[in-house]
């Protein structure tokens, strides 16, 4: 893939998109009196910019350029599983798991799992949350290094810096703002995202013959937007979107500490259900978009097609460097007014939100779950984001060494592993009213051997988190039955 420098005009761009983040934090800064403040923004954040929020720490930049390759070289059966969140998945939360953390009235969702079982459980949850979020940093940054690194003619080492220098900045307004610069730079983001993609739509549907009309004809009679594909002997099918959208999604929006930490930094469960419709739409629209670019993509490089030349479609396709379409794209078939330099602030935006999330609450867990929150100053608090910053930075170098994998499917096991086993014992003791914390230890253990041997037989990464969540599930009611039933006098005062 060739590459190309950025102009006065892109570095502009970029300047002033890191420069707007960073000043964010500092205007933060001024305000944090206590770790209240901090991790829940005092919890009378407005649910707008938390909807926002939400949506942009969830839109990595695997997203960013995965969704229009999926769009390109293969259908939208993908985008019937990102559609749970609206239609399944945020009126699940809204509607059974934001009351009950409300009611809480707790920081750490883990809170709930001490009350329910017992305080080892809690912090074997905190556990987990920390490993998966320490990992998806630290893939995320790397995703954004290889983009980076095509688009950039960078050599690894370079990469390496560039991987340390979107870390660092993300680090310092975390580090800085807390929570509330977390929202507002993933407000930013959001909207940065999304617009950037419609202008790329725009300009990619004007390069095309019959323009919309044309995109939709040929991409309806090559089956792109196809979202139903039965075929079981498919890796992807419509079985395996449903498995994906509901538990993957579910799992990162209801037992996730970096979400809840969202629902409860608002001063309402009415409140908390607006964001999450905010969310939804955003969602919707947005990934959307992504994939039509990706259609349009499709059909533009169709219509260029000549026997004699493979085209950088097919090019790209046969290296599987399919991520490298839509930079491919911006910088060779689009007039320079500065797309590139947006592409790539989009890059960093599509990163720095999905950092600055994890940082900020890998610290809130350790201060909440661990040393039971009163017990820090923000100063302190401040040191730990450091420390996690930095150690996502150096997870992503490791993971960049120790295998070439595509990301995206690095990121889905790292998802099974962790976030099933947090969605299994949440609705083993929400669900289960035998359940005890001996059960739900055992749920935890045999979660992890049922998702090993899986694993080895051949499973597929789409089944990943509901073989977790349900193994974890069925095993901790299982094992409940053979010990005393639960005291669970301390959930019931703290719920009234």
């Amino acid at each position: 893939m060739q590459s190309i420098a950025l102009g006065p005009l892109d570095w502009t761009i970029c300047a002033i998109y890191l420069i707007a983040v960073v000043g964010l934090g500092l205007w933060f800064s001024r305000k944090q009196d206590d770790n209240d403040d901090y991790f829940v923004g005092g919890r009378k954040m407005h649910w707008f910019p938390i909807g926002l929020s939400i949506f942009a720490g969830t839109f990595s930049s695997l997203s960013f350029v995965g969704l229009p390759r999926d769009g390109a070289y293969e259908d939208y059966h993908l985008l019937l599983g990102i559609l749970f969140i609206p239609l399944v998945v945020m009126p699940i939360v809204g509607w059974w798991f934001v009351p009950l953390f409300h009611r809480l009235k707790v920081t750490s969702c883990y809170e709930y799992l001490e009350l329910r079982f017992h305080r080892g459980i809690r912090l074997c949850a905190s556990i987990l949350f920390m490993f998966y979020t320490t990992l998806w940093m630290g893939n995320m940054l790397l995703a954004v290094g290889k983009i980076l690194q095509v688009v950039l003619s960078l050599n690894d080492t370079q990469m390496k810096i560039a991987i340390a220098t979107v870390g660092l900045l993300a680090t310092i307004y975390t580090t800085l703002g807390g929570v509330k610069a977390v929202v507002w730079t993933d407000a930013l983001q959001a909207f940065g995202l999304g617009g950037g993609m419609l202008l790329v739509l725009i300009l990619a549907l004007g390069k095309i013959d019959g323009g919309l009309a044309e995109t939709i004809r040929v991409g309806a009679a090559n089956d792109k937007f196809q979202m139903f594909r039965m075929d079981i002997t498919s890796e992807a099918n419509v079985f395996g979107a449903c498995a994906f959208g509901f538990f993957v999604y579910l799992a990162g929006h209801a037992v996730n500490f970096t979400a809840v930490q969202r629902y409860v930094s608002m001063p309402s469960v009415r409140e908390a259900r607006r964001s999450l419709l905010v969310n939804g739409i955003m969602v919707t629209l947005t990934c959307s978009l992504f994939f039509f670019v990706g259609s349009t993509l499709f059909v533009y490089y169709d219509q260029m097609a000549n026997p004699d030349t493979p085209t950088p479609f097919q090019v790209l396709h046969d290296r599987e460097q399919g991520d490298q379409l839509l930079p491919y794209f911006v910088m060779n078939e689009l007039p320079q007014i500065g797309l590139t330099g947006m592409l790539v602030a989009g890059l960093f935006a599509a990163a720095m939100s999905s950092m600055d999330s994890g940082i900020n609450s890998l610290t809130a867990s350790i201060v909440c779950d661990w040393r039971r929150g009163d017990q820090q100053s923000v100063s302190q608090s401040r040191k730990w984001c450091v420390l996690f910053g930095l150690l996502a930075i150096t997870s992503s170098i490791v993971i960049s060494l120790v295998t070439k994998a595509p990301v995206f499917k690095i990121l889905m096991t790292i998802a099974g592993t962790f976030l099933g086993l947090l969605l299994g014992i949440f609705l083993l003791g929400m669900l289960v009213a035998r359940a005890n914390w001996q059960g739900a230890m055992m749920g935890l253990v045999g979660g992890i051997f049922i998702w090993g041997v899986c694993k080895y037989l051949g499973m597929t990464y789409w089944w990943d988190v509901a073989c977790t969540t349900i193994s974890t599930f069925a095993i901790g009611t299982l094992f409940s039955l053979s010990f005393p039933p639960p005291d669970t006098s301390l959930l019931k005062k703290r719920l009234g």
